[in-house]
C-alpha cells in the first residue's frame, strides 16, 4: 500500500508515519525544507518537500498514493496570528483534498479536533452530533477545523472517500513542538500553585493512531469519529503527572469567576510581547470548562481502544527526559 502523511513531522503525524513503516506500508511525507527530521530519523520514507498551500507541492505527494492521511495543520494556535490559523488550516485542507480527488485516492482521512464538534452543553459529555456552539465560532483554532472539516464534506459529496477522525488531547512520547505535551513538561518542570477548575478530554496517542488507520479501513465515507479517552478535570491530570514525575501535587483550584480577567490579561501580555506565547488567553478562558466527549461511536465501529491517560502520561515523561526537556 502507498501511503502519503501530510504533517508527517508531527507529533501525530510522526506517530502514524512509523506505524505505517511497521505495518509494511510505502510512506510518504510531504513536509516543508525547515521541518524537523528528529521523529523520523531511520525511518524508510519517502520525502516530498513541500507546503500544502502549494498545489503543485499536493498533487506531487498524492500522486500515486492508494491512502493519504491529512494530519497537517496549525495546532500551536496560540503561537499564530488568526489568519494564518484559516489559512492553514481550512485553505490547506481544501488544497490537499482537491489533489486527492483529481488523483483518484482511494482513502482520505482528515484528521480534525474535537474542538470542531464544539464545547458540549454544561454537565454533559459530548458526541459526533453535538450542535457547534458559539464560543467556539469565536475561537479561531476550533473554528479553522470545523470549516476544514466542511472542504471535506463538499470533496465527498463530488465522489471524495473520506473518513474524519477528531482527536482529543493528545498525549504520548515524540510531542517535540511541545503541542499537547506541554502539561506534562510544565507540571514536571515546576511546582504549580492552582490549577484551573474545568477538564478535557485525554488521548493515548497509540489509540489516535491505532483509529486513524482503523478509519481508513473501516470507517464509514463522510462520517466523523471521535478518538479520545479518559475525561479527566485539570487536577486529576496535574495529581496523575505530579506523581509520575515525583513533584508536589497542586491543591489550590484557581477560581472560576478569575479565570476572564486572568485571560485579558494573558492576552494583553502576549499581544505587546516579543516572545512566543506559552498559553493563549482563550486557553485560560476555556480552562473554565468540562470539555469531555465520547468515543463510544470508534469503539463500535472502528474497534478503537480507550487507553488510560497515566500510560500516556508515564511514556510522554519518560520521552522528555530522554530528550532533556526535563530533569
Amino acid at each position: 500500500m502507498r501511503v502519503l502523511v501530510t504533517g508527517g513531522t508531527g507529533f501525530v503525524g510522526s506517530q502514524l508515519v512509523t506505524a505505517l513503516v511497521e505495518r509494511g506500508d510505502s510512506v510518504r511525507v510531504l513536509r516543508r525544507a525547515s521541518s524537523s527530521l528528529v521523529v523520523l530519523e531511520g525511518l524508510p520514507v519517502e520525502h516530498v518537500v513541500g507546503d500544502i498551500l502549494d498545489p503543485s507541492a499536493a498533487a506531487r505527494a498524492v500522486e500515486g498514493c492508494d491512502w493519504v492521511f491529512h494530519v497537517a495543520g496549525l495546532s500551536s494556535y496560540w503561537r499564530a496570528r488568526r489568519e494564518e490559523i484559516y489559512r492553514v488550516n481550512v485553505e490547506g485542507t481544501r488544497i490537499v483534498i482537491d489533489a486527492c480527488l483529481r488523483a483518484g485516492v482511494r482513502r482520505v482521512v482528515h484528521t480534525s479536533s474535537v474542538g470542531a464538534i464544539g464545547i458540549p452543553p454544561e454537565g454533559t459529555v459530548g458526541d459526533e452530533d453535538t450542535t457547534f456552539d458559539r464560543t467556539s465560532a469565536a475561537f479561531a483554532y476550533a473554528d479553522s477545523k470545523r470549516l476544514a472539516e466542511g472542504e471535506v464534506r463538499k470533496a465527498v459529496e463530488r465522489g471524495l472517500p473520506a473518513v474524519i477522525v477528531n482527536p482529543g488531547v493528545v498525549i504520548g512520547p515524540g510531542d517535540h513542538y511541545l503541542i499537547s505535551g506541554s502539561i506534562v513538561v510544565e507540571i514536571s518542570r515546576r511546582r504549580l500553585p492552582a490549577v484551573p477548575p474545568g477538564g478535557i478530554c485525554t488521548a493515548d496517542v497509540e489509540a489516535v493512531i491505532q483509529g486513524h488507520i482503523a478509519a481508513a479501513r473501516y470507517g464509514r465515507v463522510g462520517d466523523r469519529y471521535i478518538l479520545g479517552g479518559e475525561n479527566l478535570t485539570y487536577q486529576q491530570i496535574a495529581a496523575t503527572v505530579a506523581e509520575i514525575a515525583g513533584k508536589p501535587t497542586p491543591r489550590r483550584t484557581i477560581p472560576r469567576q478569575a479565570l476572564p480577567l486572568l485571560g485579558a490579561f494573558v492576552g494583553i501580555v502576549n499581544r505587546v510581547s516579543s516572545r512566543p506565547p506559552a498559553v493563549s488567553g482563550e486557553q485560560i478562558r476555556l480552562s473554565a470548562r468540562n470539555v469531555f466527549f465520547d468515543s463510544g461511536k470508534a469503539v463500535r465501529e472502528l474497534g478503537y481502544p480507550l487507553l488510560p491517560f497515566r500510560g500516556a502520561a508515564e511514556k510522554a515523561f519518560c520521552w522528555y527526559r530522554e530528550h532533556g526537556y526535563v530533569i
